[in-house]
């Protein structure tokens, strides 16, 4: 039993060279899937990724199931993810090459044509993530774009944004400079205009 937990069947290199492989082969499906891909998962994007789990393992552990052999397919796999982060984050030509860029779906409360189809996005996919972002609608958006990771950011026109703090603080010393006046304005015993 002891034998079977630690003794690892297949070489680790090859074990290692197998999860890289596998690694880069789903990094490259997914970069040509496009970001809708990883904007948020759906029913159908949840099985994909448990079938695509399922469908790579024995590509990834061959003949092998012990758990030192598991062990090296994990570590390896999260090696080459914290490699390749760093990597993206210092190089932004392989962050373009590897993730994308962003891509505009809405300009001054409208659709960019054809930007929900390329991304294959539906409309009510856009309406519910400008809704999460304080939006009622598409004409309230000034800009949203979809970013390479997958999140949309939208900003709001300026008459669709909510007050901020500052603005609540700003008015607060308007309506004080305001009582001040009309105070003085009545110890002097004119009346107001």
């Amino acid at each position: 039993m002891w034998h079977d937990l630690v003794v690892v069947q297949i070489p680790i290199g090859e074990k290692i060279l197998r999860t890289v492989a596998v690694y880069v082969l789903i990094l490259v499906l997914f970069r040509l899937a496009g970001k809708r891909g990883l904007a948020g998962l759906n029913t159908f994007d949840m099985v994909v990724v448990f079938l695509l789990s399922n469908v790579v393992q024995n590509a990834i552990i061959g003949n092998d199931d012990s758990l030192l052999g598991g062990a090296v397919g994990a570590v390896t796999l999260i090696a080459v993810n914290a490699v390749i982060t760093r990597w993206l984050a210092r190089d932004p030509r392989a962050a373009r090459l590897l993730e994308g860029r962003a891509t505009t779906v809405v300009r001054d409360g409208k659709l960019v044509p054809g930007a929900l189809h390329d991304l294959a996005l539906r409309p009510s996919e856009l309406e519910h993530a400008i809704r999460m972002q304080n939006g009622d609608a598409v004409g309230d958006v000034a800009r949203a774009r979809l970013e390479p990771d997958g999140q949309l950011l939208v900003t709001l026109r300026a008459a669709e944004r909510s007050a901020t703090k500052g603005d609540v603080d700003e008015l607060r010393e308007r309506l004080a400079a305001i009582e001040r006046l009309l105070t003085n304005l009545a110890a002097d015993g004119r009346p107001p205009r």
